[in-house]
């Protein structure tokens, strides 16, 4: 097995195991079977699976829906930039910036097209 036991005496006169571990005896018993190397990366395989499926895989489909919602913008729409600001799209400018008119000032502001963040339908605005 591991280790044996002795008996020693304790102060009151009891007699008391004490267990030694042969860890660093070399016993014929004692000798690793060779075994598959690739058993050993196992775990990390798993953690790397488990890491994908649950972070990264749903980080890349996040920014495909995002990527589809930005190509598909269009004049007349309501959207919330990143910075919390609802307003409704303008105009489309070639460099890639929006104009959004803000209520109820009719305030436009120039924001890039990177900067929306959701589109607001028309039944979810309040006033």
């Amino acid at each position: 097995m591991y280790g044996h036991a002795e008996r020693v005496r304790g102060p009151g006169g009891d007699v008391r195991p004490i267990v030694l571990l042969n860890l660093f005896v070399d016993t014929p018993s004692a000798t690793p079977q060779a075994g598959n190397p690739l058993t050993g990366l196992l775990p990390f395989f798993l953690i790397f699976a488990i890491f994908y499926f649950l972070v990264i895989r749903p980080m890349q489909r996040q920014r495909k829906t995002q990527q589809k919602m930005l190509s598909e913008l269009q004049n007349g729409q309501t959207v919330v930039t990143s910075g919390g600001i609802v307003g409704a799209i303008v105009a489309i400018n070639d460099d890639e910036t929006l104009i959004l008119r803000v209520k109820p000032d009719n305030v436009k502001l120039q924001v890039a097209r990177s900067a929306v963040s959701s589109m607001i339908q028309q039944g979810e605005v309040k006033k």
